[in-house]
């Protein structure tokens, strides 16, 4: 079962729709959390949202708690919110990307994608991660062709993996694939 954590974002539910294409998926606003549910899942999703990561204390804990024992993805503030809680800081960026679609390039680094492979992704954030960012297990894996603004990560040892984008976005070529081979991973 999938737990997607929402942080009352109007993309959180197009989140939910395209994760039930793989498992069971379930849902609650990240300030009424079921522990029962958390407890029982075995992927959790840190949902877009809006304002900074530093507005959801309680992600962050949650975050912390199972690091390492469940599989584990962000989404957009999803993606923010891992990175902060690994002590990265989280600035303003100087374009804002609301509906906009970028082409993003896989680096060496990843492990699930190819590297050189582009993808087209459909972004909607003002915020980004400030570098340079260092984590133990932590790869950037792929960076917008235009800005080099980091646009994934992957924690292969500890199954946590982060889009600054939004994989279930119209915008977004091939999401469904994305999302697919992070749960098989």
């Amino acid at each position: 079962m999938i737990y997607v954590i929402d942080h009352k974002d109007s993309f959180t539910h197009n989140v939910v729709h395209q994760l039930s294409l793989f498992d069971k998926v379930e849902c609650d606003d990240f300030s009424k959390i079921n522990k029962y549910k958390l407890n029982k899942a075995s992927v959790i999703v840190f949902s877009p949202g809006p304002g900074s990561p530093k507005d959801y204390p309680q992600s962050s804990k949650i975050y912390k708690q199972f690091k390492g024992r469940k599989k584990i993805i962000g989404i957009c503030l999803g993606f923010q919110q891992i990175l902060f809680s690994e002590g990265a800081s989280i600035i303003e960026q100087n374009k804002i990307y609301h509906g906009f679609q970028s082409e993003v390039l896989v680096n060496k680094s990843s492990k699930l994608f190819n590297p050189g492979q582009k993808f087209k992704v459909g972004r909607y954030h003002s915020l980004k991660l400030k570098e340079p960012f260092k984590s133990e297990n932590f790869d950037i894996t792929m960076r917008c062709v235009i800005s080099d603004t980091a646009m994934s990560f992957e924690n292969n040892v500890d199954k946590i993996y982060g889009f600054q984008f939004h994989p279930e976005s119209f915008l977004t070529i091939n999401g469904k694939v994305l999302i697919k081979k992070i749960l098989s991973a």
